[in-house]
């Protein structure tokens, strides 16, 4: 708490002193203010439970003052009460991020709370998601030191934000990464692109007592340092492009893998090739035990020291997401490969305007495991075959313009979704969708975006058999948007459950935007069901009412 208050003294003394100098000193500040407000009733048949509160609220402001090669900023959090899907530990208000920086051009150095990423993050990523409700700042010092061009060595200590508080474990990390082309004048005249890097982490936890499976009256012996390393390439040559990292995480008994000791270890590889018109790529990943926190006893989403990239296409489109794949941080495998080609003007698929093509697909399974003992033994060992197939998806995108003012963008995907990724056993389910989005630009002033969507599904709704998901059955939806001008817009959308499933799910939404200002109010109903950001997942439960944004920047 004595670290805290003199932070925050810190900050306020460079704001201060700073605000009192602008125009003369060069400083300014600068903000960004965002208010979520929601309502919700109960609503029996989308399952939306009763709203004690008749206004839930998530709010924020960050201010930030900047003078040369100094920063300092302060954010102000609000969660009064939680809006729906949010943890309740979150209920609370206050200051929740401080800092001062220095960012030279040979040194950097960061004391308060502040966020970072060695290589793709498989060993380490602090970060936040608002709308996840996911915010591991570390508190503690970060220096980036730069000794020449082309080198870069990062240097951090601190603990993990945890809601309100902070976890008990420290996290230490180094990373250094050399620019090869930067350094070999050489290569870069070539063409060649090559960056090299290596980063270890380790976190420190005090000792504690933990009951083996076999023996109750044993007490396992707990590491009270555990350490990851990582390794990465980013190659590049013309078109081609070629980044790999491999990671290894020491023994970590913790509640994610049941306090068993194997060690763990992750690949992730990239490769890609692009030129005019044309592009490919191919993505592959294996993780093995690679859930790292800084508290062993923590579940949920938060505490994650690292981050371990989703394999799959992040969808747009509402039936595309309706069933995301949350990556498997104890264990997965999988391919994504992605082609785009745009057909020239003036071809029979070309036509006047030419055509826009996009296939994509991706397959992940399991490990093949084998169960060999529980907390205080290796946990289990690894066959190199696919274990259990978790997810696969194939997507075909044709977009074309039909005349200057009219563009048509026509999908069809497969999606092949295992539901014990989300912590359920059950027949795989296999769905086809078909979208078809129609943007008109009507005149300078006016647009419109008629949107539809089917999918159909081999997955049923059916309480008395135990089958309550509500995202099953086949389903058809249609979406209007109009933009009005350069301020207002108003959009409906309905999707409704017309075979084995249930629910009709309507949306009305009007907005306005002026400047840096943005303010959006919609009424209608929320389906239960995941809501994903690169893999990273919770919770959106049913609701059925009115929903207020407004967001503005200084």
């Amino acid at each position: 708490m004595k670290i805290k208050k003199i932070m925050l003294l810190a900050v306020a003394v460079v704001v201060a002193t700073g605000a009192g100098a602008q125009g003369i000193g060069g400083g300014h500040v600068t903000g960004n203010v965002q208010m979520d407000a929601q309502m919700s009733r109960e609503d029996t048949v989308i399952g939306a439970s009763n709203v004690p509160e008749w206004l839930l609220m998530n709010a924020r402001a960050d201010i930030m003052y900047t003078n040369g090669d100094f920063t300092a900023g302060l954010r102000f959090e609000m969660y009064q009460n939680p809006m729906l899907g949010f943890d309740p530990q979150w209920k609370g208000q206050g200051l929740a991020n401080y800092f001062v920086a220095y960012n030279g051009r040979r040194l950097s150095v960061t004391a308060g709370n502040f966020y970072e990423q060695f290589g793709s993050g498989l060993i380490l990523r602090a970060y936040e998601d608002r709308y996840l409700g996911l915010d591991n700042a570390l508190l503690g010092l970060n220096l980036t030191l730069r000794p020449v061009d082309g080198i870069t060595v990062k240097a951090l200590a601190g603990k993990q934000r945890f809601y309100w508080s902070y976890g008990e474990g420290i996290v230490r990390g180094i990373d250094a990464e050399a620019n090869l082309a930067t350094l070999i004048p050489s290569l870069q005249e070539s063409g060649v692109r090559a960056t090299l890097g290596a980063g270890f982490v380790s976190k420190y936890e005090g000792d504690q007592t933990i009951a083996s499976a076999s023996d109750p009256e044993y007490r396992l012996q707990l590491p009270l340092n555990v350490g990851a390393g990582a390794v990465r390439a980013d190659l590049g040559y013309k078109g081609w492009s070629l980044q790999a990292e491999y990671a290894v995480k020491g023994q970590d008994p913790s509640a994610l893998n049941d306090y068993t000791y194997r060690m763990g270890n992750a690949l992730v590889l990239n490769l890609n090739y692009s030129q005019r018109g044309f592009s490919a790529g191919v993505q592959a990943k294996r993780v093995d035990n690679m859930g790292f926190k800084s508290v062993r006893t923590q579940g949920g989403e938060m505490l994650y020291i690292n981050y371990l990239p989703a394999i799959t296409k992040n969808h747009s489109y509402a039936f595309l997401t309706m069933y995301p794949y949350a990556t498997q941080v104890m264990g997965e495998q999988g391919l994504q490969g992605d082609v785009m080609y745009k057909i020239k003007k003036g071809t029979a698929l070309g036509g006047k305007y030419g055509t826009d093509v996009h296939l994509n697909g991706s397959f992940v399974a399991g490990l093949d495991t084998t169960v060999i003992g529980g907390a205080g033994t290796e946990g289990y060992t690894v066959a190199s075959g696919l274990g259990e197939t978790y997810y696969a998806d194939l997507s075909l995108e044709v977009a074309k313009k039909l005349s200057k003012s009219v563009k048509l963008t026509a999908t069809y995907a497969y999606q092949l979704f295992n539901p014990v990724v989300e912590g359920h056993e059950r027949d795989l389910y296999h769905n086809h969708v078909a979208i078809a989005d129609v943007a008109w630009k009507v005149n300078k002033k006016h647009s419109l975006r008629f949107e539809a969507e089917w999918m159909g599904s081999d997955s049923r709704y059916a309480p008395a058999e135990g089958h309550t998901d509500r995202r099953a059955g086949d389903w058809v939806m249609g979406l209007v948007e109009w933009n009005i001008g350069s301020h207002w817009f108003v959009s409906a959308s309905d999707q409704y459950a017309y075979n084995y499933g249930i629910g009709n799910y309507y949306n009305l939404s009007v907005g306005y935007t002026q400047g840096a200002t943005r303010l959006q109010v919609g009424y209608g109903k929320q389906r239960e069901g995941l809501l994903c950001i690169g893999g990273v997942c919770r919770m959106v439960p049913a609701s059925n009412g009115l929903t207020v944004s407004l967001t503005t920047s200084f």
